[in-house]
């Protein structure tokens, strides 16, 4: 069975809502969720999600709130945060580690942290039972890919194009996958433009998928109601998984 690994934006339209949307993606078949913790300047993002970090921080989201709803969400679906150094920094790695064994989440995804610089930080947050995500690029040499996954845990995030997410672009990820076979067992999930249409063809290869901008498009999308938005999520969660998995 390939996992299908989602992403939302916290807070955004609200906390409560978030947390709706993150039982109804449990419900619908999503193996694991990727809690975004907004952000003001998301490199790695495209412009649906930079736009989705915007607001949910025009809203007046608080790292406080982020704690909060994922103590709700993760009794139903194992979780991480997604989000950008920053604010890991200023806040003190250890009190992330203490909040997310507090609230059960199971790790943390940084992608503006390198390798090289995450060794310190990764041997804390190992310690203390929880994980931090690994990103294999195209762009990787296969010195460097071993080098990466032979420590990996959870799973490997290869990121299937070198650019931003959403942006939808494809290249052939069947040499790096079977490179990163050679060295590790670990899971690979591929992220950046997999939607309903392009999951069948990302997953060759792989483990799962990780999906964030087709989500967050609905939650942007001011046209329709809560409810709708919910529906919509689910039936897109329930498709992408049902076409990774024939």
């Amino acid at each position: 069975m390939k996992n299908l690994v989602a992403y939302i934006t916290t807070g955004l339209p609200s906390p409560a809502f978030t947390v709706d949307v993150a039982l109804a993606l449990a419900d619908a078949g999503a193996d694991i969720l990727e809690l975004g913790m907004p952000f003001s300047d998301p490199v790695a993002d495209g412009p649906v999600i930079e736009k989705a970090n915007l607001i949910a921080l025009q809203n007046g989201f608080k790292l406080s709130q982020l704690f909060e709803i994922s103590a709700q969400i993760t009794p139903h679906i194992d979780t991480l945060w997604m989000g950008y150094f920053n604010p890991f920094y200023h806040k003190g790695m250890d009190n992330f580690i203490l909040e997310a064994q507090k609230a059960g989440v199971s790790g943390f995804i940084i992608p503006d942290l390198p390798f090289e610089e995450a060794v310190p930080y990764k041997k804390d947050i190992e310690a203390a039972g929880l994980c931090l995500i690994d990103f294999i690029a195209p762009t990787d040499s296969e010195a460097r890919i071993q080098t990466i996954v032979s420590q990996a845990q959870k799973f490997i995030y290869l990121v299937a194009y070198a650019g931003i997410t959403g942006a939808g672009k494809n290249e052939a990820l069947q040499p790096i996958l079977s490179t990163i076979k050679q060295y590790s067992n670990t899971p690979v999930y591929v992220g950046f433009g997999v939607d309903e249409q392009t999951a069948k063809e990302k997953v060759k290869g792989a483990d799962g998928v990780i999906v964030g901008s087709a989500f967050v498009k609905i939650l942007l999308d001011e046209t329709l109601s809560y409810s709708q938005k919910i529906n919509k999520i689910s039936a897109i969660a329930k498709e992408i998984k049902e076409r990774i998995n024939t």
